[in-house]
C-alpha cells in the first residue's frame, strides 16, 4: 500500500490536517444496503481486538486503516479535537477520499482522526466509538461505555457492563499444543500469574512487588503447584527485579521483550489450571473472564496522588486522600451531567463486578473450581451500530 510523504508538525491542536492527507470535501458513498466501513487501528493490540470483535457481528465488510501517531504523542495525551496533527502519515494508510460511510474505532487518538473524518465528508461519516470519549460525546454517533465510566444517559451513549475482549480458541489450542510437552512435567496446579504494571490510579513499585511474590509464593506451598509468571510491557523493572529474586525454587519467569519472541501467555489460556492477574490489567481480566477458568484478582494499591491535574493537586492538600478522590469522583460526575469536563474513570468497578456475578475471587479467597465466563453484550452493540446506519 503506498504511503504519503512526512508532513510537517502543525501547531498543536490544529484543526486543519496536514497537507499530505486528503483534505477535500467529499461526500461518503451513497447510503445502500452495503455501506462503506472503516476500521482506524492504532498500535495497542487489545483495542484493535476489540474493534475486529464489532467489525465481525456486523454485516458488512470493513477495511482496515492502520494509524500511526507521531513519537512525541506516543504517550503524551492530545487534546481531544478533530485533527490528524498528532498523526505520522509516513507510517499510516492513507486517509483519503471517497469518505466512508462509517468509522468504527477506540481511544482517544484515534477518535480525533475520525472526528476529522468526519468534518471532511461535510459530517455525513457516522462514528461509532467503542469507549466514552473524554470531550465533545456530542459530535459522536455511538459512544460505548462498560462499568468503570461515571457517565450520565446520553440519546448516543450505550452502556454495557464489561469491555469486548474475545479470546481466540483456536489461537489459544495452537498454543497449548505448541506448549504442552514443554510444561507436562511441572507440578501441578499451574498457577499463572499475569503482571500488569502501574497506571496514574495504582502503584507497582518494589514494595507492592514484594508483597505479590509472598502471596503467589505462599499460595503455590498450599496447592503444591508451579507459578508461572508472566509480565508486560508495562511492569517495571524494579518489579521484574523482586520477582527475580523472590519466586520460589521451580518457578517460571518470562519476561515481556520489544522484540516479541516466545511467549507462554495464549498457551497458559489453555493449560494452567488457576490465574492471578493484577488489578489494572482490564484485557487480562476480559480474556481470562470469558474462560470461565479460576480466576482471582490481585489488587494493586491506589496511586498517592489522584492525577496530574490542578483540581487533583489542590485535593489531596487540603483533604485525606479517601475524601479527595470521592469529591474528585462527584465533581467529574455532576461535571459530565453539565457537558462540562470528561468522565471519571473506576476500574474497581469492574473488580467488583466480576466478583459480585462470580466471574472472579479476589485474591486470597478461595478459589472456585470453576467462575461463570463473562456474558456475551456484543449482540446489543452491533444492533445499535445497525440502527445507527438506518438513519437518515
Amino acid at each position: 500500500m503506498s504511503r504519503s510523504p512526512t508532513a510537517p508538525l502543525p501547531a498543536p491542536n490544529a484543526t486543519m490536517p496536514p497537507q499530505d492527507f486528503e483534505s477535500r470535501a467529499s461526500t461518503p458513498a451513497e447510503l445502500s444496503q452495503t455501506p462503506v466501513v472503516w476500521l482506524l487501528l492504532s498500535d495497542k493490540t487489545g483495542d484493535n481486538a476489540q474493534l475486529q470483535v464489532v467489525a465481525d457481528a456486523l454485516p458488512w465488510p470493513s477495511l482496515a486503516k492502520r494509524v500511526q501517531v507521531r513519537p512525541e504523542y506516543a504517550d503524551a495525551k492530545p487534546r481531544v479535537a478533530a485533527s490528524v496533527h498528532h498523526i505520522d502519515p509516513a507510517r499510516s494508510d492513507p486517509l483519503e477520499a471517497p469518505w466512508p460511510d462509517l468509522v468504527i474505532t477506540i481511544g482517544r487518538r484515534m477518535s480525533m482522526v475520525a472526528l476529522w473524518i468526519k468534518e471532511q465528508s461535510q459530517g455525513r461519516t457516522r462514528i461509532a466509538l467503542i469507549g466514552p470519549p473524554k470531550r465533545m460525546l456530542d459530535r459522536f454517533d455511538l459512544a460505548v461505555a462498560s462499568v468503570q465510566y461515571r457517565l450520565a444517559p446520553r440519546p448516543n451513549l450505550l452502556r454495557i457492563n464489561f469491555p469486548l475482549q474475545r479470546i481466540d480458541k483456536a489461537a489459544i489450542a495452537a498454543e497449548a499444543e505448541a506448549w504442552r510437552q514443554e510444561l507436562a512435567p511441572l507440578p501441578r496446579p499451574l498457577i499463572a500469574v499475569m503482571v500488569g504494571g502501574r497506571t496514574k490510579a495504582v502503584r507497582f513499585d518494589a514494595e507492592v512487588a514484594r508483597q505479590l511474590a509472598t502471596g503467589i509464593a505462599e499460595m503455590a506451598a498450599r496447592e503444591n503447584g508451579t507459578l508461572i509468571v508472566t509480565t508486560s510491557r508495562r511492569t517495571p523493572d524494579a518489579v521484574i527485579a523482586v520477582l527475580e529474586t523472590m519466586l520460589p525454587p521451580g518457578s517460571i519467569l518470562h519476561r515481556w521483550t520489544p522484540g516479541g519472541g516466545r511467549n507462554p501467555y495464549r498457551a497458559l489460556l489453555g493449560l494452567a489450571d488457576r490465574f492471578v492477574v493484577t488489578s489494572d490489567s482490564v484485557s487480562m481480566l476480559m480474556e481470562i473472564g470469558r474462560l470461565g477458568k479460576p480466576l482471582a484478582i490481585y489488587p494493586l494499591p491506589l496511586s498517592s496522588w489522584l492525577g496530574g491535574g490542578f483540581l487533583a493537586v489542590g485535593l489531596q492538600k487540603i483533604l485525606p486522600l479517601r475524601l479527595a478522590r470521592k469529591l474528585r469522583r462527584l465533581i467529574a460526575e455532576i461535571g459530565a451531567r453539565a457537558g462540562a469536563v470528561g468522565h471519571d474513570r473506576d476500574l474497581t468497578a469492574i473488580h467488583r463486578l466480576m466478583i459480585k456475578e462470580g466471574h472472579a475471587v479476589w485474591f486470597g479467597d478461595p478459589f472456585p473450581r470453576q467462575n461463570r465466563p463473562l456474558p456475551d453484550e456484543l449482540a446489543p452493540v452491533a444492533a445499535r451500530i445497525r440502527e445507527l446506519m438506518k438513519k437518515g
